[in-house]
């Protein structure tokens, strides 16, 4: 007879601890307003063979920084915003700034551009327009 208490007395412990699982999982769920929503600090989508060919990120000094790349992994696009300002290369067939737009108004020692569109021809001279 006392062997079917103890029995009795760990299973409703067991099942007491199921109900505190059940109920922490439930509450551990992000909320309905969430749903269809994926964070991260990085994303990367890639094609058939495994190539990475779109990437998203936080970079670690904050910016955020778009980029697209052709079949070899050449980025091709390139679209970043931070604190000190955004920017958009479209790079060419030989990988050099096609149109390079940067919006800034003061420019840094390791960033010294400040708002232009520069766009470069065939003969690999940059056009500039500055404000």
């Amino acid at each position: 007879m006392r062997l079917h208490r103890v029995a009795a007395f760990l299973t409703l412990v067991n099942f007491a601890l199921l109900a505190c699982v059940l109920v922490a999982m439930r509450q551990a769920q992000p909320a309905a307003a969430d749903e269809g929503v994926l964070r991260g600090r990085k994303l990367e989508i890639i094609d058939e063979r495994g190539k990475v060919r779109s990437s998203l990120r936080v970079e670690a000094d904050g910016e955020v920084v778009f980029r697209l790349f052709d079949r070899e992994g050449t980025i091709r696009v390139k679209l970043g915003a931070g604190e000190g300002g955004s920017g958009l290369l479209l790079a060419d067939e030989t990988t050099e700034p096609g149109i390079h737009m940067v919006a800034r108004r003061a420019g840094t020692k390791e960033r010294p551009n400040t708002t232009r569109i520069a766009l470069t021809g065939a003969d690999g001279k940059p056009r500039v327009i500055e404000p």
